[in-house]
């Protein structure tokens, strides 16, 4: 049972990024935006990882293991957290291209935006690949 549990939840937890960048987006406007500071990006990791924790209600042996999976974890946030920052230095780079009426020329062709996708890819599949090991002794 507690395997069944522990799986679900480290999967929810990678899915859970995911379901929060699919929301709508407010209409853009002139008012302010919340945008959270490291600390508190840091302070709601720190949070969630221990819930997580809680929830699973590990055995002493589990607990052993749990170092391995919560550094998998860290990873995968920073690995998000860069891709995010790297998306909006991009983005930031169009509009300012675009507010100075010239052509865009920051953006690549189709198969150089193919190969970045691709290399994104082998990087996050790698990154789940070392949580799903570390996480493997906590579902035996």
């Amino acid at each position: 049972m507690i395997k069944t549990i522990a799986a679900g939840a480290i999967a929810l937890t990678v899915a859970g990024a995911g379901i929060a960048l699919a929301q709508q987006d407010r209409p853009r406007g002139d008012g302010p935006r919340f945008r959270p500071s490291a600390e508190d990006v840091a302070a709601f990791a720190d949070a969630r990882i221990a819930a997580l924790k809680a929830g699973l209600k590990l055995t002493a042996e589990q607990e052993k293991h749990w170092p391995a999976v919560e550094a998998a974890l860290r990873d995968l946030g920073k690995q998000r957290a860069d891709r995010m920052k790297e998306r909006f230095e991009r983005r930031a780079e169009h509009r300012e291209a675009r507010r100075g009426g010239e052509r865009d020329r920051t953006g690549a062709d189709a198969i150089e935006r193919m190969r970045r996708g691709a290399d994104a890819m082998g990087t996050r599949s790698a990154a789940l690949k070392k949580l799903a090991d570390a996480a493997e002794p906590l579902h035996k």
